[in-house]
Parts: C-alpha cells; sequence; structure tokens
C-alpha cells in the first residue's frame, strides 16, 4: 500500500519532501492540505499530526511528522541512493550539519521575507516598518553568505560531488523569497549556479511544478479571500512584527 503524504507545497518541507518521493519513484498518494483555508486545524488531520503542521506521513498505522524525519524514513524503508544520505560517516555528518544549522537561520528568515514583502502586506493591509525590513533582509544576506562561504564554498553540492537531502531542503528555503519578488540570486553567480545544478538534477519539469504554486504566490493572492487570514493574524503578527 502507498504511503499517504498530506502536502501543501506552498510550503517549502512540503516541496522538499514532494521531489524527494517523486525523483525516487515512491509510490505515494498526495494528500493536499490547504494552509490558507486552515484545513490544518481539521479534526480529520489532527488525527493524522497532532501538532497540526505540514508535512505528514501516513505509512499504515504510522504517523510521522517533520519533513527531515520523513524523507529519512523514505529513505530507509525505500533503499534510496546512498547520495541522498550518505553511509559514509563523514558525508553524512555534513548533511547533518546543513540539516541542523538551517531550522534557524536559512529556513527562519526565507520565511520572513516572505511575509514581510508579500503577506503582510497585501493580505493584512499592513505596512511593514522600514527598520524592520532591513534588518530581516541583512539577516537573510548573512545566511546566503554563510551558504556560499561554508556550506558550498567551490563545491558543486554541500556535501561535494553529489546531491544530498541538504541540498534539496535548502533549494526549498532560497527558492521561498522569490515569492515575493525578491531575487536572492542575483548578483550571486555562486549560488545561482549551484541552483541550476539542483535543478537540472531534480528534472527542471519536476522542480518548476513544485515551486509552481509559491513562484505564482503574487497572482495567486488576488484570489484569496483575505478575511481567511484572520485566524492566523495574531500569531503572523507575533512571529514577523
Amino acid at each position: 500500500m502507498a504511503v499517504e503524504l498530506y502536502l501543501d507545497l506552498f510550503s517549502q518541507p512540503c516541496r522538499s519532501v514532494f521531489m524527494f518521493a517523486k525523483k525516487n519513484n515512491i509510490p505515494f498518494e498526495f494528500k493536499k492540505v490547504s494552509l490558507m483555508d486552515g484545513e490544518h486545524y481539521g479534526d480529520d488531520f489532527g488525527k493524522i499530526s497532532i501538532i497540526r503542521k505540514v508535512p505528514a506521513l501516513r505509512d499504515g498505522d504510522f504517523c510521522l511528522s517533520e519533513s527531515i524525519a520523513i524523507m529519512v524514513y523514505l529513505a530507509e524503508k525505500f533503499q534510496t541512493p546512498d547520495f541522498w544520505y550518505p553511509a559514509d560517516l563523514q558525508q553524512r555528518a555534513r548533511v547533518n550539519e546543513y540539516l541542523s544549522w538551517q531550522h534557524t537561520a536559512i529556513r527562519m528568515q526565507g520565511s520572513k521575507m516572505f511575509w514581510l514583502r508579500l503577506m503582510i502586506p497585501k493580505m493584512i493591509g499592513m505596512e511593514v516598518p522600514k527598520e524592520k525590513m532591513d534588518g530581516a533582509l541583512e539577516d537573510l544576506n548573512n545566511s546566503l553568505n554563510l551558504i556560499e562561504e561554508k556550506f558550498l564554498q567551490d563545491r558543486p553540492f554541500i556535501v561535494g560531488d553529489r546531491m544530498s537531502l541538504a541540498d534539496l531542503v535548502a533549494i526549498v528555503e532560497i527558492m521561498q523569497p522569490l515569492g515575493a519578488g525578491l531575487d536572492v540570486f542575483d548578483g550571486r553567480p555562486r549560488l545561482s549556479s549551484w541552483r541550476d545544478r539542483v535543478r537540472t538534477f531534480i528534472g527542471e519539469e519536476l522542480f518548476d511544478e513544485a515551486h509552481q504554486n509559491i513562484l505564482g504566490a503574487q497572482e495567486g493572492l488576488k484570489q484569496i479571500d483575505p478575511s481567511k487570514l484572520e485566524l492566523f493574524k495574531p500569531k503572523i503578527l507575533r512571529l514577523f512584527l
């Protein structure tokens, strides 16, 4: 029986799980959970994930949350190629190093820039103070610098010559600000070349499918009722302002 993956491709971690499963021909049933419609707060999804976050996985009676845990589970269950999560001690340590770092760095900062530049002004109708925007951009650029100078250096991919989970998790986060009209690759040829290698490895069609929603976010927001965000407004303002 195919595993069930509960996803919304508007979410960065969902995109990484989606691309990983598709690229590795893992049989799965796509269960759409619309974050904008608040479906993750529904009773049905609460039975899958008590923390009410996507992505989530169900494999028979077994349920799992958190994108990295899900991808490692899929890698081991379906015995995906070793380069994704290498058995070599030091190579796996490099993957784990990036995955551990990114949670409070590029993940947080890419998401913050997306909300500050697009969601808060367009959907909530609040002006973001210039100093808040400038500070967020500085933090984002500092993380992008670290990705180039520490994690990539002069290598094709984060671990070396082969793609890994580290690259997959990195690309979805770095793509997020593009949805708000901020081209983080501009003036960064090393990062741009890495992005192109990742897209080629994943497959352009799959890569573009995964990022279609986020890259069309500015146009897509015109179709969304702003009142839907009222449920999330206190949390959004607490997190980002």
